[in-house]
């Protein structure tokens, strides 16, 4: 998989199962989770298109990337191209402010050509930049390709498009990261975002004059992947991002397309037209909008089976990873069917029968075997962890409570710097246990949420220390063979397994094996493989009572409460939401090779189980959890609320936007920060460029790059007092924090601060310094500036902690103290 931005690459180890309750940002193909202070956006894009750039040696002209016109759909694949442009001359990550004010800043807007048609080098700071012809074989221009990996670099584009008469043009853009476009000197596009290259992310016109237009690109790198592909939009191409812009309610681009003639009645490769699509997903104001422009209403919506089939219609066995689907209501399947391949080499389909693993939605299976246990009268949920294992460290402050909701503050093993290297070897769950004692706490027991895949392996242990069986037989034995499940089971590395899928993932949009992990490892945290009939007949059971009692029930559905009295939407192994309006449990998995969702809508008695073959997927959208928020749209929308849909045209007076200005906790340490820039509000989460929201009504306001929105939430006074954050399925509540006011401290304190800490884990905090500021750095986070608040104690606007200097004998800090939300982590400084 090609260009991650910002990413923790351990998340496939995690077997997270959460729907988005880590939401990251992600450049392409992403559903991977961030660390400690990383709670951020997801950016759910389409694939990435990939390609080779040629570089001729010859010296180029400026007739060497001319078009004669433009073709409909034709990518323009010849550029002349200028670079790279360092973003900064200092040593380290430039923080995003310096990033986007070297986007900001215009060196030139036009390019001059001689009569002989030969280009001017171009001057930026005290460096002259050449032209070159770059000739792509593919859509994409991959600036990495011609200049290798330059991250936090600018490259400039160039080419001539010469028309017989003048006309406005739409283009479709994507890029990686951010874009400017200006057509003979004039700014026409501006977009500074993270994200991967996909086709036609960004609609532009371009007014073009009769004659010689001159258009120049600018694509500034944050890190790793590094392009940009454009073209004119033609009338297929266009009808397909009518149905797809009114689905995701934005109604600017259906505004865009249909005034540039896309078909307002058009069908789409998965049968639905732009007044279906928004139809479905209860996109009012589009839908008024289309009606009001000519739009059908009566045409029939496809059935249920049908748009479901079209979802995965271009899975193919043989040839591509495969997923396999089940959807019931009242108890009754109303789809089951397997797409793709469970084997590629072999050609063998997915069928009903495929055995997937299922990574953190066994979670809920050790839960239950723990209450179980409870129901039998052989634990108690309060009892500590030290009755179970003696010498664990600070095990008479653990409850098994707190085990069950990631609530213990024992580091997760899989967040270990050596999981990678590691992994690929059997690990006897004594040995596993050694290495989760020997990490630090990430905070005391009780006084934060922090998913844990360290606790359901204790879990586990757990089970069989008090049943004298192993945790296979446990589950085989007290729910499996009782419930006919007979496709379900810890999986065991040297099995082979009847139906078995095998696990693969994608990398450079090219499919290739899974990485190898013993399963041993996952353990009572990730271990199980079942399928989607085996998983449909155990949520109908537990839903119908038939696995727990109803008291033990109401323990595992209800939300975890931390020792401050706030509420976390996780119970005993799985996850609450809602989705427009609907309540949803669910819990998803994700382990080498595989991703998994497990869902029950819990008022219309309905279950949804999806199944894949393909970790790290092809793209963002092709995971299970996207899947299944589909299919219940498909199944339940009559029965759901509407969702807004955004006009950028209809925004707030600036007083109102100011209202809403200031830095949100969405816990673990990560901020949303909320500006105005002009008339429009932004917002920027951790680790995050910042991204324009669009009102949608009364204080609410949606994000265009992901399916999000968030509702800003006032006092009796009028003052807004905190911001709720919906996004798939998934409710954030983040109060608004006080703002903290920096005090004068001495700049020559800074110097005996600056090294390297480590944090439990392994991972290493960097604080510099550059002038007179000082810096913090955390894993692949950028840098952010630590501002005083005395002479020992800083904190950052971009992330919600306090960090507290220790200070030796000799003036030099020893260690720090991190606070994140009330939770303290100390970190020791590294030797040089």
């Amino acid at each position: 998989m090609k260009s991650f931005k910002r990413v923790n690459l351990f998340t496939l180890l995690e077997f997270n199962g959460i729907k988005h309750t880590h939401p990251v940002v992600m450049k392409t193909n992403k559903l991977l989770l961030a660390g400690t202070i990383g709670l951020l956006l997801i950016l759910l894009n389409q694939p990435a298109v990939q390609g080779q750039t040629e570089k001729p040696a010859i010296t180029p002209g400026y007739s060497d990337a001319s078009y004669s016109g433009l073709t409909d759909n034709e990518f323009l694949k010849n550029w002349l191209v200028a670079g790279p442009v360092k973003v900064s001359r200092t040593a380290g990550t430039p923080d995003d402010n310096t990033q986007k004010q070297f986007f900001e800043k215009d060196e030139f807007t036009t390019v001059a050509v001689n009569a002989k048609k030969s280009l001017t080098p171009v001057k930026i700071g005290d460096s002259t930049y050449s032209w070159q012809l770059v000739k792509s074989r593919e859509p994409v221009v991959d600036f990495i390709n011609l200049f290798g990996q330059r991250d936090y670099a600018t490259a400039y584009a160039l080419a001539e498009i010469k028309m017989d008469a003048p006309a406005k043009v739409l283009i479709g853009v994507g890029s990686d990261d951010g874009i400017k476009i200006f057509v003979n000197g004039k700014l026409v596009h501006n977009n500074w975002i993270g994200r991967g290259t996909v086709a036609d992310d960004d609609l532009v016109v371009l007014d073009l004059q009769k004659g010689s237009n001159q258009v120049l690109v600018k694509v500034q790198n944050m890190s790793y992947g590094w392009s940009f592909t454009m073209r004119k939009i033609g009338k297929s191409i266009m009808n397909d991002l009518l149905v797809q812009s009114a689905g995701k309610g934005n109604l600017d681009n259906v505004k865009l397309l249909f005034e540039h003639g896309a078909e307002i009645n058009y069908s789409n490769k998965l049968e639905q037209t732009a007044y279906q699509s928004a139809q479905l997903r209860g996109r009012d104001k589009v839908m008024d909008y289309l009606k009001e422009k000519g739009a059908k209403t009566d045409i029939p919506i496809p059935s249920f089976e049908k748009l479901v089939d079209n979802i995965f219609k271009d899975y193919k066995s043989g040839s591509t990873t495969g997923v396999s689907v089940l959807v019931s209501k009242n108890g009754e399947i109303v789809y089951e069917k397997g797409f793709g391949s469970a084997d590629i080499g072999n050609n063998v389909p997915v069928t009903p029968d495929t055995k997937f693993k299922i990574g953190s939605i066994t979670k809920q299976f050790t839960a239950s075997a723990i209450l179980k246990l409870r129901e039998e009268g052989k634990l108690s949920l309060d009892d500590k962890l030290s009755k179970y294992i003696p010498d664990f460290p600070r095990g008479d402050e653990v409850t098994i409570r707190h085990l069950l909701t990631h609530t213990s503050g024992i580091h997760s093993y899989t967040n270990r710097t050596d999981n990678m290297a590691i992994a690929a070897l059997p690990v006897t769950i004594a040995a596993l246990i050694d290495t989760i004692k020997s990490s630090p706490y990430d905070f005391s027991p009780g006084e934060q949420y922090m998913y844990n895949n360290s606790g359901f392996v204790l879990l586990g242990y757990i089970v069989e220390k008090i049943s004298g069986k192993n945790l296979a037989d446990f589950l085989d034995e007290s729910f499996f063979k009782p419930l006919g499940m007979s496709s379900t089971g810890i999986y065991k590395t040297q099995q082979i397994l009847e139906n078995e899928a095998y696990g693969y993932g994608y990398s450079d949009g090219k499919i290739e094996k899974a990485a190898y992990m013993d399963m041993s490892w996952p353990a009572g945290a990730g271990a199980l493989y079942s399928t989607t009939k085996d998983l449909f007949k155990w949520n109908e059971a537990l839903f119908n009572g038939k696995v727990l009692k109803e008291e033990s029930l109401k323990d595992a559905f209800s939300k975890t409460m931390l020792n401050n009295g706030k509420t976390i939407d996780y119970g005993f192994g799985w996850a609450f939401g809602e989705l427009r309006g609907l309540k949803l449990i669910s819990h998803g998995g994700a382990v080498f090779g595989f991703l998994a969702d497990l869902e029950r809508q819990p008022d219309n008695k309905v279950n949804i189980i999806v199944l894949s073959n393909a970790a790290p997927p092809e793209s963002g959208t092709d995971v299970p959890g996207a899947y299944s928020q589909l299919i219940a749209e498909y199944l339940l929308w009559p029965e759901m609320k509407a969702q807004a849909s955004f006009d950028s045209q209809q925004q707030p007076d600036e007083n109102i936007l100011k209202s809403y200005t200031g830095r949100y906790n969405y816990g673990q340490g990560a901020v949303l920060i909320v500006t105005v820039e002009g008339n429009q509000l932004m917002a920027a989460m951790t680790g995050q460029p910042a991204f324009p929201i669009y009102s949608t009504g009364k204080d609410e306001f949606a994000w265009k790059v992901v399916e999000a929105s968030i509702q800003f939430v006032r006092d009796e006074k009028g003052n807004v007092i905190k911001a709720i954050h919906h996004q798939g399925g998934q409710v954030i509540e983040a109060p608004k924090l006080e703002e903290l006011v920096p005090v004068k401290v001495s700049s020559a304190l800074f110097d005996n601060y600056t090294g390297k800490y480590q944090v439990p884990g392994g991972f290493t905090v960097v604080i510099s310094r550059t002038g007179d500021q000082l810096f913090f750095q955390y894993m692949t986070l950028p840098p952010y500036e630590l501002l005083p608040l005395s002479d020992t104690e800083y904190f950052s606007r971009e992330i919600n902690f306090k960090l507290n200097f220790q200070i030796d004998d000799t003036g030099k800090a020893d260690a720090i103290k991190l606070i994140v939300d009330g939770a303290e982590m100390e970190a020791k400084r590294i030797p040089e």
